[in-house]
C-alpha cells in the first residue's frame, strides 16, 4: 500500500487511475499552510501538485517517505529539482496534455484577431452599433507563418489548413519529411516572416528564442502583419511590438502571454489592435483532466515497478557508480552545449565518445547531460537529464555511446562528434587537475581553453594581421580578452582561435568580427 496526498485541486475524473488501484490510498488535503504540509508530508510516500503548492527544500527533506512528485502540468518551477534528486526522489510532469487545448486557443485566437470579434464585442457592451470599424479578413488564401512545429505548432498548422490558408513553417528539427507529411512549406525564420500575413509563434522560450520577433524582424514583415503568442512571454519583444503596432507595420496581435505575469497595467492593452487573455491555453476542462490522468498514471507505473513515461529529474544513480561520474557531468553538459553552436543543419546522428579511465565505468549519466547540454538550448528548460534521450528519440536523432583505449595523452577525454546532413563537428574536453574543465580539441584543431561562460569561436585564413585585427575590434566595443588559443591545420591555412571573454558579446559585435579581413565565420558561444 502506498499513499499519495494531493496538495492542489485536480480533476475528479483525473484521479481514477489512483483511486482505482487496489494498493494506493488517495488524501485530498488542499490550501493546506507550509507548517501543515512541513508536518504532514513525512507520512507519504507521493505528492501530488498543480502550481499552488510550491515543494521546496525543506519540505522535500521532511517528507521521509517520499518516492515521488507528480506535477499535473508542464512546468515544475514550483519543485526544487534539485533537492528532489539529492534525496532520492523521481519527478514527473504531464508534458502533453495541454497539447490539443493550447492549438484550440490559437486558433480561437487567430480568428477573433482576424474579424475583430473582442473589439466588436466592447462595442456593443458599450451601445455602440458600429459595423464599419470592425470589417475583417478572410482566413482563406492568407499565408500562416509558424515558427516552431513541435506538437503544438504542428496541432495548429493542421488546423489552419482546415481554414484553407497555406502554411509555412521554421523549426530547426523540421524534415522535409515531416514538412511533406503536414502539408507545410518549410523556410527559415526570415522567410517565414517575410511571407506571413498571419504569424504565430509556438517555441520554449531560451536564449535564441528570447525576442526573436524584435525591431529588426518587424522591418522585414509585410505590412499589416497580424501576429498570435500563445506560447511564451518574451518571444516578442514587447516594447518593438508596440512602436510597430503604432506605426501601422503590425495590423493586429493576439497574446495569451506575456513577459511579466501576472500585471496590474499593460502598455499594449491600451492599444484598440491588441486582444488578450490571461495564459488561458491550457485551462479547459479536458486538458485538466488529461494532465491529471497522465501524472496518475505514472504514480500507479512507478509503484508497480514499471518505467514512468515522464520524468523530469534525473533518477537515482547508484552511489559509487555518481562518485566517479559526477565530475564530469558539467564537463558533458558543456560540451553539449559548446557543439551545439557549431552545428548547423539537421541532426542526424549524435556519438559520445569515452577513453582512459572512463571506458571502465558506467558513463550513461554523463551520455545524458551531453545530450541535455545539446538539446536545452534549442529545446528549452524541459529538457533534462533523464528524458533527453526521449527528445533525442522524438527528433530522429541516433545517440551512440561509445569507448575506446584511445587515450590521446590524456588520462581521460570525452568527444562529442554531431553528423549533420551538411557537415561533421567534433569537440573534445577533459578535467586537467587543477585547472578544472578544457576544451582540448575542435574539430581538427588542437586547443587549450577552459570552458568558461562567455566564448568566441573564430574560423580564418592563417595571415599575419588576423589575430590583431580581431584584438582591436572587441577592444573597441569594451570587450575584454581574458585568454587566447590559436589552432591552425598547416601553415597560411585553415585556423581557428578561441577567446573567452569578459561578458556577452551581442550580434553586432559579430557581425563586425566578420567583416574583417581573413575572418570566415564569428560565433559567440554563452555556456
Amino acid at each position: 500500500m502506498f499513499k499519495v496526498l494531493i496538495c492542489d485541486p485536480l480533476s475528479e475524473e483525473g484521479l481514477k487511475p489512483l483511486r482505482e488501484n487496489p494498493t494506493s490510498q488517495v488524501d485530498v488535503l488542499t490550501n493546506l499552510s507550509k507548517e501543515e504540509l512541513l508536518d504532514k508530508v513525512g507520512n507519504y510516500d507521493a505528492l501530488l501538485v498543480r502550481s499552488q503548492t510550491t515543494i521546496d527544500a525543506a519540505v522535500i527533506h521532511a517528507a521521509t517517505r517520499l518516492k515521488i512528485i507528480g506535477r499535473a502540468g508542464v512546468g515544475v518551477d514550483n519543485i526544487d529539482l534539485q533537492a528532489a534528486t539529492e534525496q532520492g526522489i523521481l519527478v514527473v510532469n504531464a508534458p502533453d496534455g495541454n497539447t490539443n487545448s493550447a492549438a484550440e486557443h490559437s486558433i480561437a485566437m487567430l480568428m477573433a484577431l482576424a474579424r475583430n470579434i473582442p473589439q466588436a464585442f466592447h462595442a456593443l457592451k458599450n451601445k455602440q452599433w458600429d459595423r464599419k470599424s470592425f470589417i475583417g479578413v478572410e482566413l482563406k488564401g492568407k499565408t500562416l507563418g509558424v515558427i516552431g512545429l513541435g506538437r503544438i505548432g504542428a496541432e495548429v498548422a493542421q488546423r489552419a489548413k482546415g481554414q484553407r490558408m497555406k502554411v509555412v513553417a521554421y523549426d530547426p528539427f523540421l524534415t522535409l519529411e515531416k514538412a511533406e507529411k503536414l502539408g507545410v512549406t518549410m523556410g527559415t525564420v526570415d522567410e517565414v516572416i517575410q511571407v506571413a500575413d498571419f504569424i504565430t509563434v509556438h517555441t520554449p522560450l531560451v536564449k535564441e528564442t528570447k525576442h526573436l520577433l524584435n525591431r529588426a524582424a518587424f522591418e522585414k514583415m509585410k505590412p499589416g502583419v497580424q501576429l498570435i503568442n500563445c506560447a511564451r512571454g518574451g518571444i516578442i519583444d514587447e516594447d518593438a511590438l508596440y512602436d510597430a503596432i503604432q506605426s501601422g507595420k503590425v495590423a493586429g496581435v493576439a497574446l495569451d502571454v506575456f513577459e511579466v505575469e501576472p500585471f496590474v497595467d499593460h502598455k499594449l492593452l491600451t492599444l484598440p489592435q491588441v486582444i488578450a487573455t490571461p495564459h488561458l491555453g491550457a485551462s479547459t476542462v479536458e486538458a485538466q483532466e488529461v494532465v491529471a490522468v497522465d501524472v496518475c498514471d505514472d504514480v500507479v507505473r512507478y509503484f508497480n515497478g514499471q518505467a514512468v513515461k515522464n520524468p523530469v529529474n534525473l533518477s537515482a544513480v547508484p552511489k559509487d557508480v555518481l562518485k566517479k561520474v559526477e565530475p564530469y557531468l558539467q564537463l558533458g553538459e558543456k560540451l553539449g552545449s559548446f557543439v551545439q553552436d557549431l552545428a548547423n543543419g539537421l541532426i542526424e546522428e549524435f556519438r559520445v565518445v569515452y577513453s582512459g579511465e572512463l571506458q571502465d565505468i558506467d558513463v550513461s549519466p554523463i551520455t545524458r547531460n551531453v545530450l541535455k547540454g545539446f538539446l536545452r538550448s534549442r529545446l528549452g528548460e524541459s529538457v533534462n537529464e533523464v528524458n533527453a534521450k526521449l527528445f533525442a528519440d522524438r527528433l530522429g536523432i541516433t545517440v551512440i555511446e561509445q569507448k575506446t583505449s584511445q587515450t590521446k595523452g590524456f588520462t581521460s577525454l570525452i568527444t562529442v562528434e554531431v553528423l549533420t546532413k551538411a557537415e561533421m563537428r567534433k569537440v573534445s574536453g577533459t578535467l586537467l587537475n587543477g585547472l578544472g574543465a578544457r576544451i582540448v580539441r575542435v574539430d581538427e584543431f588542437i586547443v587549450d581553453v577552459p570552458l568558461e561562460a562567455h566564448l568566441v569561436f573564430i574560423r580564418h585564413k592563417d595571415q599575419p594581421g588576423a589575430i590583431g585585427r580581431v584584438g582591436m575590434s572587441l577592444a573597441e566595443e569594451r570587450i575584454n580578452i581574458a585568454t587566447m588559443q590559436v589552432g591552425r591545420a598547416e601553415r597560411g591555412g585553415a585556423a581557428i582561435m578561441m577567446l573567452t571573454v569578459d561578458k556577452h558579446v551581442k550580434a553586432k559585435s559579430v557581425e563586425k568580427l566578420k567583416t574583417l579581413a581573413d575572418i570566415e565565420d564569428v560565433i559567440a558561444i554563452e555556456l
